[in-house]
C-alpha cells in the first residue's frame, strides 16, 4: 500500500512531476519513485510540502476510518439525545 498521495496532490495542484523536482531540487526520478511508493527522507518531504504549498499531513494517507453519512447523522443524534436529556 502507498502511504504516500503524491499523485493525487500533484493531480489537484496542477503540477508534474518535472516540475516539483525542479522546485525540490532532486530528480524527476526521485519524483517518480516517491509517487509510486518510495518513501523520501524526512527533509525531502518538507520541501516537496512546502514546494506544492500544503500541509505536509497532506501527503500521507489518512490512517484514520473516514465515518460514513449515516454514522455521522448517529452521532449528531446522540449528542442532541446528550443535551436533552441534561436539561431536563
Amino acid at each position: 500500500m502507498n502511504i504516500i498521495r503524491l499523485k493525487e496532490v500533484l493531480k489537484k495542484k496542477g503540477v508534474t512531476g518535472k516540475e516539483l523536482a525542479e522546485k525540490v531540487g532532486v530528480t524527476a526520478g526521485s519524483i517518480s519513485n516517491i509517487s509510486n511508493g518510495s518513501i523520501p527522507r524526512s527533509e525531502t518531504l518538507v520541501k516537496i510540502a512546502q514546494a506544492l504549498d500544503v500541509d505536509i499531513r497532506e501527503l500521507f494517507v489518512s490512517t484514520k476510518k473516514n465515518k460514513t453519512d449515516n454514522e455521522k447523522l448517529k452521532d449528531a443524534v446522540r449528542n442532541i439525545q446528550e443535551v436533552i436529556s441534561s436539561n431536563e
